[in-house]
Order: C-alpha cells, then structure tokens, then sequence
C-alpha cells in the first residue's frame, strides 16, 4: 500500500507530478531492442494506486512488448501537450525509470490493473477479451521531472509512488495547480 502525504504537505512539485499523470493518459514508452538500441512507442497508460504502478494494455504483437518480456528496464515520458504561443521548453514533463512486468492474467495484481485501466479507457473493454493483448505493470523507481524551464529535479520511487496514487483519485477542487506555481516549492 502506498503512503500518501496530507494536502498541507506537498510540495508544489509534487502537486505538478500529479496535475500531470492525472491529465495525460497516454506516454512516450522507451524499450531496449536486442542490440540495444532504443525503441520508442506511444502508449495509453493507466494508474494502480493501490500497488503504485502504471497500467498498459499491449498486443503481443507490437515490438515493445517483446522488448520488455526479453529486456524490463523502461523509461516513459509524459509531457503537457504544446500551446500556441507558450514556450516549448518550459513544458512541465515527467521520465520515469522503472521495471516492467507482464501481469498472470487472474491474479489479484492482473484484477487491479485491468479495473484501473478499464476505469480510465472503458472503450478498450473488448481489446481485453482478444487473446494476444496483455497487461504490464510498470513499476517505478524514480524519475526526472521539468516542472517549467529552470524547475527540475529527480524523484525517488517512493515520492512516484505517492503521486501516481494521488494521481488516481478523481480530481476535484482541493489541491489545483497552476503552471507558475510549478516554478517554487
């Protein structure tokens, strides 16, 4: 189970990881080739707070998930979409470093994961029937996150864990972030 810190508590930064796993749903996934060379892909991601890991629902056919079932270390960007006329370099962004894992469909893990991404991406209910697609869990152990141009810093995978479990609750009025508040904390 996770630990989550009581409002008054977070840092601003903290509060901008969460803003941002919140409003994206889907990631710049990078996975290792045979070689070694780096294979990006884009993803639709889910949060399990409970178990504090990122959800994708994969085809055994798509390159990454070969590349993970042979080689788990991943990274994943999720980033704020460009604006018109706002800096492309102060875009708050988030890289996470973690393991990924293919989930033993009926497991209690495979349960949780599946609910929380069918509760994010309901329509992919029936990709979850077709035999070749799988659940993975990414679990974190840190990140690197741009909260705006000169606010950066590295996460430790308790701190992620904690946002992607915030992150999962529905959003509501406690707590709003805006960019400049991103810049201090």
């Amino acid at each position: 189970m996770v630990t989550v810190a009581p409002t008054e508590h977070r840092s601003r930064l903290l509060r901008g990881a969460v803003a941002l796993l919140r409003a994206q749903r889907v990631a710049a996934l990078a996975t290792l080739e045979t070689d070694g060379s780096p294979f990006v892909s884009m993803v639709p991601f889910a949060l399990e707070p409970g178990q504090g890991c990122l959800v994708l629902h994969v085809s055994a056919l798509a390159q990454h998930s070969g590349n993970m079932q042979r080689e788990p270390r991943v990274s994943l960007l999720v980033m704020q979409p460009e604006q018109a006329g706002q800096p492309v370099h102060a875009l708050p962004r988030l890289t996470l470093l973690g393991q990924a894992r293919l989930l033993e469909p009926g497991s209690e893990s495979w349960a949780r994961c599946r609910a929380a991404y069918l509760a994010r991406f309901p329509e992919a209910e029936p990709m979850t029937q077709l035999g070749d697609f799988r659940f993975v869990a990414i679990w974190p152990e840190g990140a690197r996150q741009i909260a705006g141009f000169g606010a950066a810093r590295s996460v430790d995978g308790a701190e992620l864990r904690e946002a992607i479990a915030l992150a999962a609750e529905p959003a509501g009025p406690v707590d709003p972030v805006g960019s400049d508040a991103l810049t201090s904390g």
